[in-house]
């Protein structure tokens, strides 16, 4: 029998495969697309039982191949990138993909875990899983938010487990295929590293300098809650979030205080890092400005009500932990 991830290659879906691998579970199947070669470095360290590019994955599906064979299917795979403006291929990506995989796991009793999107929510301010407040500003989110629609349709009368979780904003290893679409604690890292400072946006929407505020979530919470759903099924659409909204200044602040502990420099305050010039503010995009999510803050009410009871590390705490791992990359 098995573990079938898709979208293994990419960030969460690595670190998941890493996380089923400590827990004793090597018979898995990755499932991805390496047009981006370089990914395959997320998964040199782990374990599997094969590899299988999705259409190939598709067709087997579909031909019944994996009928019987299968533990659970735990769907990471879609495209990611928040600025996509091509609506049919993100549409083809994230929602029939989906659609197709959510059937035949119904079709088979086989439990689905599946990655949702905090950007449902777009522009809103309460952050719970609930019609009236899914608003998504973009192609993204949408396709999202109506693949939440279609689970919501089938959970009724849905003969196995079916797990939603809409990821907030996620940092940690494994990310550095993502480019553009990679943490902001990557890019601040880097930036730090090869300019000695870390340029935030200037302050818009109401927010000052550097104010912005998002839920920061560390990848290791996201491994956590999903192999807890996987041992302890549940069905539902739960956000995935610490709970806490955290400013991009103090990302800002870990990320640079992490870089210097690791040279045995002592901690600095954000008005400190300001005036030494480590911490710059930029013009807020006229790109982005109405498709930005200002402040998002997960409501963690219906996760810890289907008995999630893990802590979320802080941004100081993952960060640091990041760091580290960057460092010795």
């Amino acid at each position: 029998m098995y573990t079938i991830v898709t979208g293994a290659c990419g960030f969460i879906g690595a670190n998941l495969v890493k996380g089923l691998n400590a827990i004793g579970i090597d018979n898995v199947i990755a499932v991805d697309n390496l047009s981006n070669a370089d990914k395959f470095r997320n998964i040199v360290d782990c374990e599997l039982a094969d590899y299988l590019d999705k259409q190939e994955f598709l067709d087997l599906i579909t031909q019944g191949y994996f009928d019987g064979n299968v533990n659970a299917i735990l769907h990471q795979g879609a495209c990611s990138d928040t600025m996509e403006t091509n609506g049919r291929y993100m549409m083809e990506n994230n929602y029939r993909y989906s659609a197709t995989l959510l059937d035949h796991c119904l079709d088979q009793e086989v439990p689905f875990l599946y990655a949702s999107s905090a950007s449902v929510y777009g522009g809103g301010s309460v952050f719970r899983e609930s019609r009236e407040f899914e608003t998504p500003l973009n192609v993204y989110g949408y396709s999202k938010f109506l693949f939440d629609q279609r689970v919501r349709r089938r959970l009724p009368d849905a003969s196995s487990p079916v797990s939603g979780f809409r990821y907030f904003n996620v940092y940690g290893p494994r990310e550095q295929h993502k480019g553009r679409m990679a943490s902001v604690a990557y890019h601040f890292f880097n930036q730090f590293r090869s300019e000695g400072r870390v340029k935030l946006f200037e302050g818009f929407d109401g927010y000052a300098d550097g104010e912005q505020r998002r839920d920061f979530v560390f990848v290791d919470d996201v491994v956590k809650v999903n192999l807890h759903f996987l041992e302890h099924p549940q069905s539902g659409i739960f956000n995935l979030g610490t709970g806490r909204a955290q400013s991009y200044n103090e990302i800002a602040v870990a990320t640079i205080n992490a870089c210097q502990a690791v040279g045995g420099t002592e901690a600095s305050s954000l008005e400190d890092l300001r005036a030494q010039g480590r911490i710059e503010y930029m013009a807020f995009p006229e790109v982005l400005k109405g498709k930005y999510q200002s402040f998002t803050q997960a409501d963690s009410t219906l996760l810890r009500a289907a008995g999630y009871r893990g802590e979320f590390a802080t941004v100081e705490q993952g960060v640091a932990a990041y760091v580290k791992q960057l460092t010795h990359f």
